[in-house]
């Protein structure tokens, strides 16, 4: 079987590479299978060296869309002293301009989505809650336009999800009463952090469901309602703790929360 894996690496959305790919590999029609896995928004040399181990592993190809010179010089670096195959489609070019022309590049990742903003935010955006889904990376915090906070089932992703398609960059984290808090929250200013919060009963209404949807037993802990209940009370306290503006969810459509949070925001 003739496949061929790609690793996407930018500093911004990671369109660029994404285009150039199509083309490619358009002209290998006996190519069977096209693995691509997109890694946005890297701006670390940390998150960058992970990403390039994994794609060693993988025997896979590294398309490089990245401004900034010391994270090129790095991923050069790695390839050197690994052989790990890649593409930078940005320093060649770069290189060439800055030579004719004498000026500096700007270093500035996304710099040609200027030309169509809107709806190159509400890109990046969208890539920003799926990187920043459900606590994945509390470092993401820092970068949010919002921090949803909730228990399981307060729709903290449809919510995320519908505020970035406005282009607000939105992350969230459930709140698991024996998981400690990310110390990450600490710095985030209280006019940023939104708490979901529903009645116990109807939120136990919800995850049964989704257990029976799964094929699970809705025995579990998970549907317990003097569980949920613990789990509320702890979320009242964080958001207290927190000054987090609280929405009651369990009375309200996923565009209602929305326009609440926007309201938030316009304070």
């Amino acid at each position: 079987m003739k496949e061929v894996s790609i690793f996407i690496v930018s500093d911004s959305v990671g369109e660029t590479a994404q285009k150039v790919i199509s083309a490619v590999m358009a002209q290998f029609p006996d190519v069977e299978e096209t693995n691509i896995k997109r890694y946005p928004f890297i701006t670390t040399e940390e998150d960058l060296k992970v990403i390039l181990r994994d794609a060693l592993n993988e025997r896979a190809i590294v398309v490089a869309t990245l401004v900034n010179k010391d994270l090129v010089q790095s991923l050069a670096d790695f390839s050197s002293k690994t052989g790990l195959d890649y593409v930078d489609y940005m320093t060649p070019l770069t290189k060439l301009v800055q030579g004719k022309t004498g000026l500096t590049p700007q270093e500035k990742p996304g710099a040609l989505h200027k030309l169509d903003q809107e709806y190159f935010n509400r890109v990046a955006a969208i890539e920003f809650a799926i990187k920043y889904d459900d606590g994945k990376d509390p470092r993401g915090f820092k970068d949010s336009d919002f921090v949803l906070l909730g228990i399981s089932r307060t729709s903290k992703t449809p919510l995320s999800m519908y505020l970035a398609n406005k282009s607000y960059k939105v992350s969230n984290l459930p709140l698991i009463p024996e998981v400690p808090l990310p110390k990450e929250l600490d710095r985030i200013p209280s006019e940023k952090i939104i708490g979901l919060i529903g009645e116990p009963e109807r939120i136990l209404e919800i995850r049964q469901s989704r257990l029976q949807s799964l094929g699970l037993n809705g025995d579990s802990k998970y549907a317990d309602l003097d569980r949920i209940r613990e789990e509320v009370a702890y979320s009242k306290e964080v958001f207290e703790a927190l000054g987090a503006h609280v929405i009651q969810v369990d009375d309200k459509s996923i565009e209602e929360a929305a326009a609440i949070i926007e309201c938030v925001a316009k304070k």
